[in-house]
């Protein structure tokens, strides 16, 4: 569990700001299986028809353990697809589930709990990218403090998750630019970090 924070952003803030933890990933291929037939023939086991009930279900779905400092589990379907040809019914509907894990839980934890619980079928394509942190009385963590920077926890993941050293994120530009339509960053942004990466820097070596 994180310690506690005394000076926190809640949600994903502006630039250059600590993020001394962040949530852990599950991806899960998941599989809604059904009868395969010919689209002229009765047919009440279509894996396609039970879609809406498996989405509903994980839009609904909720953990009782919540962080103060992550949030709670993020659990997002990102991909569904099915079906070949226009008149055969598929045997299978296959779905990806994007897992955004808090340090409430561990990744083994969680998918076992989702794998038991879920309305179809969910492999976790792998366990190691856990929730990580850095202790607060780190001296980067408070070299940036003393700078006037602020902690947060990340939703988001990064290489952090695979260091065996202590680590934090920081870096230029919004993070909820990430992915979408001509994804930019400001000159001024770039720039602003190098001085505060030299500052921050200075203040430990």
């Amino acid at each position: 569990h994180l310690p506690k924070i005394d000076v926190a952003i809640v949600g994903e803030p502006t630039e250059m700001q600590l993020a001394v933890a962040e949530k852990g990933l599950l991806v899960f291929d998941a599989v809604i299986k059904g009868t395969p037939g010919h689209a002229a023939h009765p047919n009440n086991d279509n894996p396609i028809m039970k879609l809406p009930k498996v989405l509903e279900w994980f839009e609904n779905f909720s953990l009782n353990k919540k962080s103060d400092f992550l949030g709670d589990v993020k659990i997002t379907v990102t991909q569904v697809y099915a079906g070949s040809e226009h008149n055969v019914i598929p045997a299978t509907v296959n779905l990806v589930i994007d897992v955004r894990v808090n340090d409430q839980y561990s990744n083994s934890e969680l998918a076992n709990l989702l794998i038991e619980a879920a309305p179809c079928k969910m492999t976790p394509r792998s366990l190691h990218l856990n929730s990580s942190s850095i202790p607060m009385e780190h001296e980067l963590v408070q070299a940036g403090i003393d700078l006037g920077r602020k902690t947060y926890g990340s939703p988001t993941l990064s290489d952090q998750a695979a260091l065996d050293c202590p680590s934090l994120k920081m870096g230029p530009g919004l993070s909820t630019r990430s992915y979408s339509a001509n994804e930019y960053i400001y000159v001024g942004e770039i720039e602003e970090a190098i001085k505060i990466y030299i500052e921050l820097l200075g203040k430990i070596l």
